[in-house]
C-alpha cells in the first residue's frame, strides 16, 4: 500500500474515493492500472513518465514490450484475448496468474467493462478468443454474446458466470460457447484458456489452419452424414471415412468439454483431451474441404445430393 500511496500522492496515478472515515476506496480500474504500472516499472519505465497514462495506453505499451521480448519458438504467436469484465482482466494479467500459464501462450489485447461496452467496441487487433465474466446468465445475455461473436468472428468464446438457469447454460453450450461456473482457481482458469489452443501450432499451420486457436465446428452432423453417403471416384472412400472421423472427434471434444465444465479436479487432463480432439477435428475438416474440392462435393448443400462423376 505504501507504493500505491506514493504513486497516488507524488505522481497522481490514482484519485481514489474516500469514506467518511477517510479510508481510500480503489475501483477495479485502479487495480488494473496498478497491475500495469507495476509490470512496466519493473521493465525499466520511469513511474513519473507513465503514471498519467490511461489504461488503454498502458496496455498498449505492455503489449508492445511483450511482443518485442517474446521468442515464439515452436509455439508460434500467442493467442490474443478480448476480456469482458475488469475483475477477470485483473486476474488474468496478475503476476500470480501469469505464473500458471505457459510462457507466451496468451496475450490480452482488449479489456471491456461489460457486455454493453463490448458491443460498441472496435477491436483493432481482432482478438481470437473472447472471454466474458458475468454474474448472471439469462436469455438476453446469451443473445448479446451471440451478437458479439457474430459481429467480430471470434474463433472461441469462453463465458464464466456465477448464477444461471440450467436451460440457458445448456443452450449456450449447444451454440458452441464454452461455459464455466465460478468459483474457479487460477490453475482451472489457465487450463480453460489453454484448452482452446492448438497442441501443435507449427503442424497446424503446415496443414492450413488459421492461427493458433481451435475454431468451432464447421459442419453439422447432418452435413457429415450426407457427405458420408455420397458415392465418389475416390476408391478408398475417403469422404465417408473422413466425415465419420470428424463426427467422432467432435463428439469426444464435446464430451471432454463437459468433463472440463463439471470436474475441476481433472481440469488439466480434460483441457488437454479437448485440445487434442479439437485440433484433430479442425485438421480433418480442412482435409474434408480438400477432398470436397477434388470431388466436386458441395459441403454447404444440405438437401441436394451431388451426382456421381463419370469415369
Amino acid at each position: 500500500m505504501s507504493t500505491l500511496r506514493i504513486w497516488e500522492t507524488r505522481y497522481g496515478a490514482f484519485i481514489p474515493r474516500k469514506t467518511e472515515g477517510k479510508q481510500r476506496l480503489f475501483e477495479e480500474q485502479d487495480v488494473s492500472k496498478a497491475i500495469l504500472l507495476k509490470q512496466l516499472s519493473k521493465e525499466g519505465h520511469a513511474i513519473s513518465a507513465i503514471a498519467g497514462l490511461d489504461l488503454e495506453q498502458l496496455r498498449r505499451m505492455r503489449n508492445l514490450q511483450n511482443n518485442a521480448q517474446s521468442n515464439p519458438g515452436v509455439l508460434g504467436d500467442p493467442v490474443t484475448l478480448a476480456v469482458v469484465g475488469l475483475g477477470l482482466a485483473n486476474r488474468i494479467e496478475s503476476k500470480k496468474f501469469v505464473a500458471t500459464v505457459q510462457p507466451n501462450r496468451i496475450r490480452v489485447t482488449d479489456v471491456l467493462v461489460d457486455l454493453a461496452a463490448a458491443g460498441e467496441a472496435e477491436f483493432g487487433e481482432k482478438p481470437q478468443v473472447l472471454v466474458i465474466k458475468v454474474n448472471t446468465l439469462q436469455a438476453d445475455v446469451h443473445a448479446s454474446i451471440h451478437g458479439l461473436v457474430q459481429a467480430h468472428g471470434f474463433a472461441q468464446t469462453i463465458v464464466i458466470y456465477n448464477f444461471a438457469p440450467e436451460a440457458v447454460v445448456q443452450a449456450m453450450k449447444f451454440s458452441g460457447l464454452i461455459v464455466r461456473r465460478e468459483p474457479m482457481s487460477d490453475i482451472e482458469l489457465a487450463e480453460l484458456l489453454q484448452s482452446v489452443v492448438f497442441v501443435d501450432q507449427v503442424r497446424a499451420q503446415e496443414f492450413g489452419t488459421r492461427g493458433s486457436v481451435i475454431a468451432g465446428r464447421k459442419y453439422s452432423d447432418e452435413t457429415l452424414a450426407r457427405v458420408a453417403g455420397i458415392s465418389t471416384n475416390v476408391l478408398c472412400e475417403c469422404p465417408r471415412h473422413v466425415a465419420e472421423l470428424i463426427s467422432q472427434l467432435a463428439s469426444f471434444e464435446a464430451y471432454s468439454q463437459e468433463c472440463l465444465n463439471k470436474n475441476s479436479e481433472d481440469a488439466h487432463l480434460h483441457a488437454y483431451l479437448r485440445s487434442i480432439s479439437g485440433s484433430a477435428r479442425s485438421l480433418f475438416e480442412n482435409a474434408l474441404e480438400k477432398i470436397a474440392q477434388h470431388e466436386g462435393i458441395d459441403l454447404h448443400e444440405e438437401k441436394n445430393k451431388p451426382e456421381k462423376k463419370s469415369r
